[in-house]
């Protein structure tokens, strides 16, 4: 994958804070490689204080064509983006970026296609569900929109931040009215439980619902990719529970990314 690596060579950022946990560089990196694209795509960890000075230097960079964002910038890169897609517009979130023609950004979030896709490779039902959606960051945010998108029957939000949490219920009831409600850690009575918080990737974390209220039939989902089998899912796949991880989300995700990037090879 480096035998080709110059100055000639196509840089792709993925940035947050922290960011060892992701699996972008290594995964785009290869895909680049396999559909002839002399690309790679690299980790930065950046603080949200100096957010705003990366997007900076990362536009005035000539060779660098795209970005890819994740904890805690999904919100921020949306300001910094000249054009956005319809998912942005409505969630004011976006994790991923390219160039439009006059070298401004373009933003759109596919976090959601990501998660959805896992769930239905891992045999997932979501058409006509109950869901519960815990976490209404980035993240959360579009996979409560995909989920709804998706055709679920409702969708609970839990976020231990009320005013996070209420302003996504009015954001996804915009376009999906009563289906949207609050809902709380108990897990019981829903067919689909999507974890889109960071509870799970410390040592010693709580687990995100109560794992004891999970129905045997539900499908349980984490967007966490370290560690891939979080306590969580753990939790759920020894009750007997399907489930998808974070490393499945991103799998899912990665082809949609390359096709925001290179649309052209997409059509």
């Amino acid at each position: 994958m480096l035998e080709g690596l110059s100055g000639a060579t196509r840089v792709y950022f993925i940035v947050g804070h922290p960011i060892a946990q992701v699996k972008a560089p290594a995964g785009m990196s290869r895909m680049f490689a396999e559909r002839g694209r002399d690309a790679i795509c690299v980790p930065l960890d950046v603080a949200s204080a100096d957010f705003d000075d990366f997007l900076a230097v990362a536009a005035a960079a000539r060779n660098v064509d795209g970005l890819v964002i994740t904890v805690p910038h999904k919100f921020a890169a949306t300001c910094g983006c000249a054009t956005v897609s319809a998912r942005t517009e409505l969630l004011r979130s976006c994790n991923i970026m390219r160039r439009n023609r006059d070298r401004s950004w373009h933003g759109d979030m596919l976090d959601g296609l990501g998660s959805v896709g896992a769930m239905r490779a891992k045999g997932g039902r979501i058409e006509g569900c109950r869901a519960l959606l815990v976490g209404a960051g980035g993240a959360g945010s579009a996979i409560g929109l995909a989920l709804l998108d998706a055709g679920v029957a409702t969708l609970a939000v839990h976020d231990m931040d009320a005013g996070r949490r209420d302003a996504l219920i009015a954001r996804l009831a915009s376009r999906h009215g009563t289906k949207v409600s609050a809902g709380s850690a108990d897990p019981a009575g829903f067919d689909i439980v999507s974890n889109a918080t960071p509870t799970g990737m410390g040592p010693g974390d709580p687990l995100p619902v109560d794992v004891e209220r999970l129905e045997r039939h539900a499908f349980v989902a984490d967007a966490i990719t370290v560690p891939e089998i979080t306590p969580l899912l753990q939790a759920a796949r020894g009750l007997g529970c399907a489930i998808s991880t974070g490393v499945d989300m991103f799998e899912a995700e990665r082809g949609a990314m390359f096709d925001f990037w290179f649309p052209a090879d997409a059509a």
